[in-house]
């Protein structure tokens, strides 16, 4: 199914329009959380399977997609905080009841944040190539020191304005997109003219430069084997052994922590495999959500 088949809705959230889409009318509920750069549309393969026997529902976090992307600081602090709590906003207000939350890359962080800042809120929270987040500040530390000047130049040249406008207008080209997805996403095609659509279309919104900038910035706050200790709701963990920005062998670590009711490597996938190969991870997915609910 399409993305432009869908007919997204409008919550208002503190004052500012977020896109969502919900499908399915009967069933538990299942919330999805796009990763960095996604939107709602990230999950169109998913939502249609799911919504046979699930009330689903897919979000624009504030900042992306075709939510409303107020300026960082001067607006709204771009964190985890602020996302787990839109998260949890939105479970009450919009679903009404608690849900199955399931996240890709940093979307993991947000529902792993939203859940344990409201445990009344999460039935379950399933995790897809969480974000390791390699340059958060106590991560840079282990880090080579060529490594970790690195990112810390590559920052605060990116915070000058006439260089961050040109770098952003040159990574928010059809070329440049594909290349990218072509490195994350392991069958090439799976890389489509909508999907690339869905990701760059965005970016010409006004505002969207400083979201990114604000984001790729952002080095503190949580990390994963920071919030899985505190869950009190179980946890599925899928990962695409070949994804090349999150390695598994990390991820694998994750496994040990009491939540961690099963840890799935979905092989010869990378970064997106909810995407990528929704044959596989729908009836994964389904079967996980039927047995904790």
């Amino acid at each position: 199914m399409t993305a432009t088949a869908f007919l997204p809705k409008t919550w208002t959230w503190q004052g500012w329009p977020i896109s969502y889409q919900a499908l399915g009318d009967k069933g538990p509920a299942v919330v999805f959380v796009h990763g960095f750069g996604a939107s709602w549309g990230h999950w169109r393969q998913n939502l249609p399977a799911l919504a046979t026997h699930c009330r689903c529902y897919a979000i624009d976090l504030i900042g992306f997609g075709a939510s409303a992307k107020p300026a960082p600081n001067a607006e709204i602090a771009y964190t985890f905080d602020t996302w787990g709590q839109q998260i949890a906003d939105f479970c009450r207000e919009i679903v009404g009841e608690e849900a199955f939350l399931v996240g890709n890359s940093i979307g993991c962080i947000v529902a792993m944040q939203a859940a344990v800042d409201n445990p009344d809120i999460a039935l379950g929270v399933v995790i897809i190539n969480c974000s390791l987040r390699l340059l958060h500040d106590t991560k840079r530390a282990t880090l080579p020191w060529y490594r970790q000047y690195g990112a810390a130049i590559a920052q605060k040249v990116l915070n000058v304005k006439i260089v961050s406008q040109l770098f952003f207008k040159q990574l928010a080209t059809r070329s440049t997109v594909r290349k990218i997805l072509l490195q994350a996403y392991k069958r090439p095609s799976a890389v489509t003219e909508e999907l690339i659509d869905i990701i760059l279309k965005p970016a010409s919104d006004r505002g969207a430069l400083e979201v990114f900038l604000a984001f790729t910035s952002y080095s503190g706050g949580p990390l994963a084997e920071d919030l899985l200790p505190q869950l009190t709701s179980p946890v599925l963990i899928l990962w695409g052994t070949e994804d090349p920005w999150e390695p598994i062998e990390m991820g694998r670590d994750f496994a040990k922590f009491e939540c961690v009711d099963k840890f799935i490597p979905l092989e010869g996938l990378g970064h997106c495999p909810h995407d990528e190969a929704p044959e596989i991870v729908n009836p994964i997915l389904s079967e996980w959500i039927t047995l904790n609910c």
